[in-house]
């Protein structure tokens, strides 16, 4: 039988609006110093480095010159990812499952409060002779895609609303989340509007924070810690990043990336799972992602979510950390993110909104306007 991957070690920063009294690297070392304790080793003992942080975001280039240091990982081998971190951690896993690497540590921050004009560095990704000499915000390409998805499947404004409200509510639970509320209906729907029909509390805000996760292959991973977290199945898929050509109804690179992870983790029905955390940069994200991933049927994610099912104490509970609009949107680190809230409740760790008897968790990303980037990974707590 084949050796599972395991994450042995989290190491994570408390999320906030602004940061200015600490760098990036005093964030990576933070959370790097917490998940080196948590697995029980050194830099000394790990085997190879992946990074994921994307040049534009960063403001310079060659950002993995900067990654080494406050890691721990000088002269050892160093692999930078500019996309989503559930690609990065698939990089993890396989350079582990060839052999030739036992330990490996991932790294993912966001410093969004030192970026002044982030819109000039989303429009950097969109087509550069049809779309981008036309000038708009790309945040009008979310208003588009959440208009044609709330007609063509019958989704709401409402239903968008009760995203917002669940996620900013659990996230009154979470005490490194930066924008825990307790929001009524009427004000999300008239909060100030961005692009038809998205509204301000449509959108989660930026956060600052860093994560470390550690792995290890399963027989090392034994060894090390009581409480394992094995990686039972992981799928990542690029579909195109240009609007016209896309399809807005559906997310097809996380359908696509679902069933991959699903196929590797012998998961026949989706609702085997018993929590997730999910992409909801935008709030009816999260209602388009739950349905590309199978939990609901096209059209009924909202009536679900309205009948409680998402709720924590629902069937399966989606984004009980808060998710991004509760949480912050860390960019390329939010799948980050919602790897340590897994591997916190598969630990029986994650406190006063642990769910009981969690067993499989799973994990879906996107990576933002005007992408069309995804990834899924099952996680579980199973000998």
């Amino acid at each position: 039988m084949k050796e599972r991957v395991a994450i042995i070690g989290i190491g994570y920063t408390q999320l906030r609006p602004i940061s200015p009294e600490v760098s990036f690297r005093e964030m990576i070392y933070e959370a790097a110093l917490k998940a080196y304790n948590d697995a029980g080793i050194e830099p000394k003992d790990v085997d190879t480095f992946v990074a994921i942080s994307e040049d534009y975001y960063e403001g310079t280039a060659i950002f993995d010159e900067y990654v080494p240091d406050q890691l721990g990982a000088v002269l050892k081998p160093v692999h930078t990812i500019t996309q989503d971190g559930i690609t990065a951690l698939a990089a993890c896993c396989m350079q582990i499952k060839t052999g030739i690497f036992k330990i490996a540590v991932l790294e993912g921050h966001s410093k969004a409060s030192n970026i002044l004009y982030p819109s000039h560095i989303d429009a950097f990704a969109l087509d550069p002779i049809l779309v981008r000499p036309l000038g708009f915000n790309p945040v009008f390409l979310a208003g588009l895609e959440m208009q044609r998805f709330l007609i063509e499947t019958g989704n709401t404004e409402y239903h968008t609303s009760l995203v917002v409200l669940k996620n900013k509510r659990n996230a009154l639970k979470n005490p490194i989340a930066a924008y825990p509320a307790n929001l009524s209906i009427e004000d999300v729907l008239s909060s100030n509007p961005v692009s038809f029909p998205l509204k301000e509390l449509d959108i989660s805000k930026k956060a600052d924070g860093a994560f470390v996760i550690i792995l290890a292959k399963e027989s090392i991973a034994k060894k090390l810690v009581d409480k394992p977290v094995y990686i039972e199945g992981i799928g990542w898929l690029q579909e195109t990043p240009n609007i016209e050509k896309r399809d807005l109804v559906n997310a097809i690179y996380l359908q696509g990336a679902a069933n991959m992870a699903y196929k590797e983790a012998g998961i026949k029905n989706p609702l085997e799972i018993d929590f997730a955390e999910i992409d909801d940069t935008f709030s009816y994200k999260e209602l388009q992602h739950i349905e590309a991933l199978g939990i609901a049927r096209p059209g009924e994610s909202g009536i679900m979510l309205e009948e409680g099912y998402f709720d924590p104490e629902g069937a399966i509970p989606i984004n009980i950390s808060g998710g991004s609009l509760g949480c912050g949107n860390l960019h390329d680190a939010n799948s980050l993110r919602g790897i340590v809230e897994a591997v916190l409740q598969l630990r029986n760790e994650a406190g006063e909104r642990q769910i009981e008897n969690a067993e499989i968790g799973l994990v879906a990303s996107w990576r933002g306007i005007p992408t069309a980037s995804g990834g899924v990974v099952i996680l579980s707590n199973r000998e």
